[in-house]
C-alpha cells in the first residue's frame, strides 16, 4: 500500500516542520549520523528485535521505508504526533505489526544519532555540566530553577469569555451533571395523576337528546 514519503513533504517546508519539528536543513544534518547508527544496529539485530546470526541486512524493493530520509521521517513523525501504531502504519503504507517493529528499531537509532551529535538530552547533573562546559556546582542552580518554576497558566482571551461554550465547561474533576442517588436498591417512578376535565364527556353522561 502507498504511504507518506520524504519527497511528498520536501517541497512543503511548513508542513514538514509540523510533521517533524525540524526544518529541512536540520533534518538533512541529522540524516548521516542517523543512517550510520541504523546500519550499526541492523548489523547486530534483526528488525523483529532478535539477534542477527545469518545474512546481513539489506533493503528490499518492497521495503516500506527504503531510504534514510523515509526512515528518519517515520520516527520523527511518530515522536511528534505519537499516533496509534495502526495509524502510523497506515500513514506510511504498512500494517500495524510492521509499524511496531520499525518504531522499536528506530527509536534507539535516533537516540544514538543524537548522542553522536551531542544533542541527546542530559540525564544527569554531570552530563549537563559537561554539556554546558561548567562545573556541577554552577549547573545545579539551572536544574533547581527548572524544577521550581511553576507551570504557567495561559490567560483566557476576552473573546473566549463571551463564548457560549465557556460557561458549559467546568473545572477538571468537577461535574455539573445532576448526581444519581445510588444508596437505594429500588427506584420507583410515580405517574402523575391527571384530573379529567369537568367538561369532558368522560366525566358526565352524554345525552343523546337534542334541544
Amino acid at each position: 500500500m502507498a504511504g507518506l514519503r520524504f519527497p511528498d513533504l520536501q517541497s512543503r517546508p511548513t508542513e514538514f516542520l509540523d510533521f517533524t519539528s525540524l526544518t529541512l536543513d536540520e533534518f538533512q544534518q541529522l540524516v548521516p549520523p542517523f543512517e550510520a547508527a541504523f546500519h550499526a544496529r541492523m548489523a547486530a539485530w534483526r528488525l523483529d528485535g532478535k539477534p542477527r546470526t545469518a545474512r546481513r541486512f539489506t533493503v528490499y524493493k518492497n521495503c516500506p521505508l527504503r531510504t534514510p530520509e523515509d526512515r528518519l521521517l517515520f520516527i520523527l513523525a511518530y515522536l511528534k504526533t505519537y499516533a496509534l501504531q495502526v495509524v502510523q502504519g497506515r500513514l506510511f503504507g504498512m500494517g500495524q505489526s510492521k509499524a511496531h517493529q520499525w518504531i522499536h528499531a528506530l527509536l534507539p537509532v535516533l537516540l544514538a544519532a543524537l548522542r553522536a551529535l551531542g544533542d541527546a538530552p542530559a540525564r544527569s547533573l554531570t552530563a549537563l555540566a559537561q554539556r554546558l562546559g561548567v562545573s556541577e556546582a554552577d549547573a545545579a542552580p539551572v536544574v533547581d530553577a527548572l524544577e521550581e518554576t511553576p507551570a504557567l497558566v495561559a490567560p483566557v482571551p476576552a473573546a473566549a469569555l463571551a463564548s457560549p461554550l465557556v460557561p458549559m465547561t467546568g473545572r477538571n474533576g468537577a461535574s455539573s451533571a445532576p448526581k444519581t442517588l445510588r444508596n437505594r436498591r429500588h427506584v420507583r417512578a410515580a405517574r402523575k395523576r391527571t384530573t379529567p376535565s369537568k367538561m369532558s364527556c368522560s366525566s358526565m353522561p352524554c345525552s343523546s337528546s337534542s334541544f
